[in-house]
Formats: C-alpha cells, structure tokens, sequence
C-alpha cells in the first residue's frame, strides 16, 4: 500500500516540486507525457516511413528544403544571438561555473526562454529525418542520426523544466552556432550540384562539432569538480549524453574520412547523395 501511495507522491515532487516554476506553464514543459509522444511518433516514422515510400517515388523537396534550412539558420543564429547577450556578454554571469537564477530578473527570463525555444528546435528537427524517409535518402537515416534527434529533445526538456538558467546556457549557446554552419551548409546543397564546388567545407565542420561535445564533455567534468550550485544529476546527464555523441561523431568522422571512404564520396553521382546531416 505505501508503494502506491509513494509513487504519485515521488512523481508530484520530481514535477512541481524541482521543476522551475517560471517554465511550468509553457508549451510542452509541464508534463514529459507529450514529449514522450512525439519521440514515438519520431520513432515509428523511423521504423515505418521507408517501408510506405517503396512503392512510391521520392518527393521533389527542393524548394520546402531551402525554405526549412533558411528559417533554421535564422532560428540558430538568433538563439546563439540571444545566449551572447545573456551569458556571454554579461558581466554578472560566471562562464565556469553559474547556478541557476530563478528570479524574474529580466535577464533571467530571457535565458529561460532561449533554453525553451532552443528545446522545441529540437523537435522542429524531426523534420530533418522526415525529408530524407520522403526523398528515400534511408541511408542516411544513420544510428548516429536518429539517436542524436531522439535525444536532444528529451534532453533539454529537462533544461526547460529543471535548470532553465545557469550552466544550460552553454549547450544552446554552442550548438547553435555550430547550426548556423550546418544549416547554412544544408541550405546551400540544397540548390543542387551546381553548389557543389562551394562545399568543400564539411569536414571541417565535422570536426567543430566534435570540439563542441569535447567542450561540454570537459566543462561538465570542471563544474561538477569545482561545483556552485547548478544541479549536479543534470551536470551527469550532461556528461552521459555529450560523451556518447562524442564517440558516435567520433565513429563517424574516421569511417568518413578515411581515405577508401574519400574515395568513394568523391565519385557520388551528385556531389551530395553521400552527405549525412547530423545534428
């Protein structure tokens, strides 16, 4: 009987009570249920989508697909934009270690509401992996691919709803710098082949990402050593999943770039058949 009674009791703590009171009410934060639905439906798509395309051909997405990279690379640009202003440009924020303000300082607010925004880019993601099931590019729907899209969104659900301030900061403030490079990329190999001799640059961006996870891999590591009042089961969660990204980047930067694999990217038939988005 007091297990019944216990877990309602554990839940209701976990959820209002260590939840970030500013936040509750905002779309899709109060309750991991939607999250978890939409993670789902991400996950059947996955499993179920080439098996609907193979008796159909492959959508012609040019045009929706250099509008979606356009507005990603605007939605990056102003999140990193917006982390500059309130973390890295502020005075009164440590960049080594910074708790969480849950004031209604209008600083803090605005934070709070860049880590939201940046958790529901997350799941505008999605659509990265529906373009190539709707233009049977299913091989590039890589473990890598669906793993990272599936992740992140749970991932900075828990920053929108626990942490929405502090050191969250720095996952949304790097990362979408680096998808203002890599939309930026996707937006100009959408026009075609003809874009092809201006996209010689993939590997270096490649290898920013992998800094980006060595960055939060080793921050994480810093703060939880030296500590100030950030959470530290989230500083671990962040290190779990930054580091199994960083093995997985890793994993796929050296099968890339070896030199049989160079090789045979370089003889793909449209310049960009081989490319796979990641992150």
């Amino acid at each position: 009987m007091n297990k019944i009674t216990e877990t309602p009791r554990l839940y209701h703590y976990i959820m209002e009570d260590l939840s970030d009171p500013r936040t509750a009410d905002w779309f899709m934060v109060r309750s991991p249920v939607p999250l978890f639905l939409s993670i789902a439906v991400y996950l059947y798509l996955v499993k179920m989508g080439p098996v609907w395309m193979q008796s159909r051909k492959p959508y012609d997405l040019k045009n929706i697909m250099i509008f979606y990279n356009f507005c990603m690379v605007t939605l990056s640009a102003y999140m990193f934009y917006e982390t500059l202003v309130t973390a890295w440009l502020n005075p009164d924020f440590s960049k080594v270690c910074q708790p969480v303000d849950y004031s209604n300082n209008p600083q803090a607010l605005r934070l709070a509401n860049v880590i939201w925004l940046y958790y529901i880019s997350k799941l505008i993601e999605f659509l990265d992996t529906v373009f190539f099931v709707l233009r049977k590019k299913n091989n590039q729907i890589t473990f890598l691919h669906v793993y990272h899209h599936a992740s992140m969104p749970f991932w900075y659900w828990q920053g929108a709803k626990f942490v929405s301030g502090g050191e969250s900061y720095l996952v949304v403030s790097l990362n979408s710098f680096i998808h203002v490079i890599m939309y930026t990329y996707y937006l100009l190999a959408a026009f075609g082949p003809s874009m092809q001799k201006y996209l010689w640059w993939k590997k270096h961006m490649t290898k920013l990402q992998l800094i980006q996870f060595v960055w939060f891999v080793l921050h994480a590591l810093h703060t939880l050593y030296i500590g100030c009042g950030f959470p530290r089961a989230y500083l671990m969660c962040q290190l779990l999943v930054a580091f199994s990204q960083l093995v997985l980047f890793l994993n796929f930067y050296t099968q890339t770039y070896s030199k049989s694999n160079q090789r045979e990217n370089q003889v793909s038939s449209n310049g960009i058949s081989t490319e796979k988005k990641l992150s």
